[in-house]
């Protein structure tokens, strides 16, 4: 099972307009196109047109083409034979109810894993995560909105890679979770309320107690779940 490292992941770049030209295009135009689909400016199960993109972000066809296969493998878009690319559709309810379960069986006991094994370092490197998600600069909701979708994913697997259970972890990542989550709601209420939750795992972990981070994580997840169930009211 190949899984995405997303450690690795960069934050999100421009969300709309020209893509500055670097080493690095298809990863830019990626996270352009990404950052569409996270704040909802392509809407779920619409098509998305190479041609468009292609003039939208003054690139060619094959970063367009290499960018909208990365997102296919993550599960945010889909091809059919001789029609084309469009967004995925929204998850159902019932998926998204699958999905918070196998969140609250495993990252519970995961943070509590993760607290005992605490050090230093490791706490360093999930407060930088928790701060990249705290930061507000620039103007542009829709590229703040992927942003702290990207971090949050990134904050919950290092949790699960510091609970030193690769199979669990390979098994959320492999969920794509968090990217489907957040675009059930483009709205200030899913980040800002988490950021507070966020501070209350840190706090376990700073103290290397494995019961107040298992609670806490807890508490993030079922929130999360109910902020987000209004989705489908």
């Amino acid at each position: 099972m190949q899984v995405t490292n997303l450690s690795n992941a960069r934050e999100v770049g421009p969300v709309s307009g020209r893509i500055q030209r670097s080493n690095s295009l298809v990863e830019d135009v990626y996270e352009a196109i990404f950052a569409q689909l996270m704040s909802l400016k392509i809407a779920p199960g619409s098509r998305i047109t190479v041609d468009s993109l292609v003039k939208e972000l003054d690139v060619s066809h094959t970063p367009i083409r290499e960018a909208l296969g990365r997102l296919e493998g993550e599960g945010l878009v889909l091809k059919t034979h001789l029609i084309g690319y469009r967004a995925a559709p929204q998850i159902t309810k019932r998926r998204f109810d699958e999905l918070y379960e196998l969140r609250l069986l495993l990252e519970p006991h995961g943070a509590a894993k993760a607290a005992a094994l605490m050090d230093e370092t490791k706490l360093a490197v999930l407060r930088e995560s928790a701060g990249g998600m705290a930061r507000r600069e620039g103007k542009d909701e829709r590229l703040r909105y992927s942003n702290f979708a990207r971090q949050d994913a990134i904050f919950h697997d290092r949790i699960m890679e510091f609970a030193n259970n690769d199979l669990v972890r390979e098994t959320l990542a492999f969920q794509h979770t968090h990217f489907h989550i957040f675009r059930l709601m483009f709205h200030s209420r899913v980040t800002e309320e988490a950021l507070d939750e966020h501070e209350a795992i840190l706090a376990a972990f700073a103290a290397s107690d494995p019961a107040a981070a298992e609670q806490a994580m807890r508490r993030h997840i079922e929130h999360s779940r109910d902020r987000l169930l209004l989705a489908f009211d």
